[in-house]
């Protein structure tokens, strides 16, 4: 792929990502949902062009989604996680067997899940989260985060498929002309 169709490529999947972003202010109970789908784009990024490029975009559509999301929670999701789990993911499962692979897919999700927390508490008003949780105490955290653990699984899973999904079906299709 020539260079000038690498740029178009990543400002088009920019674009769409930063329109997920966009939107989270319209729909606003799809607070993870809309920047889970704005990752997902990078994916198109790690197939035809690079992680490099793939990285590039995530630091541009991070950048951006900080100035236009109307919520700040979307995008501190999108720039904690969602947004380079996808070229993460591909180093992982290209570079470790299985079971190294999960312990790193949920070393990383956790660490991601604390550091959110901790600036979610800069950012949001953490009364509500305590006011539910704190009625469960300790158990209802030990609950909520394997809860989220499990999520997170059905989340790579998912990813995984959507992956072989582009590869298989969508990219023979309708990118023929891209290689």
């Amino acid at each position: 792929m020539k260079k000038s169709s690498k740029i178009s490529l990543c400002g088009m999947m920019c674009a769409l990502s930063v329109v997920f972003m966009f939107l989270t202010g319209v729909f606003p109970y799809a607070t993870y949902a809309l920047p889970a789908l704005a990752g997902l784009t990078l994916i198109v990024l790690v197939v035809e062009t690079s992680k490099k490029w793939a990285f590039i975009a995530y630091l541009a559509i991070s950048l951006i989604s900080l100035l236009v999301a109307p919520d700040r929670m979307a995008a501190l999701l999108f720039i904690l996680f969602f947004g380079y789990y996808p070229i993460v993911k591909s180093v992982l499962e290209t570079k470790c067997k299985r079971v190294p692979e999960w312990i790193w897919k949920l070393v990383l999700f956790n660490a991601a899940v604390v550091v959110t927390y901790c600036l979610m508490e800069l950012f949001v008003s953490m009364e509500d989260f305590w006011a539910m949780f704190g009625k469960y105490g300790v158990i209802g955290v030990i609950l909520g985060i394997l809860f989220l653990n499990a999520v997170f699984i059905v989340y790579d899973i998912a990813v995984s498929r959507v992956i072989t999904a582009y590869i298989h079906w969508f990219r023979p299709r309708y990118l023929r002309k891209l290689r």
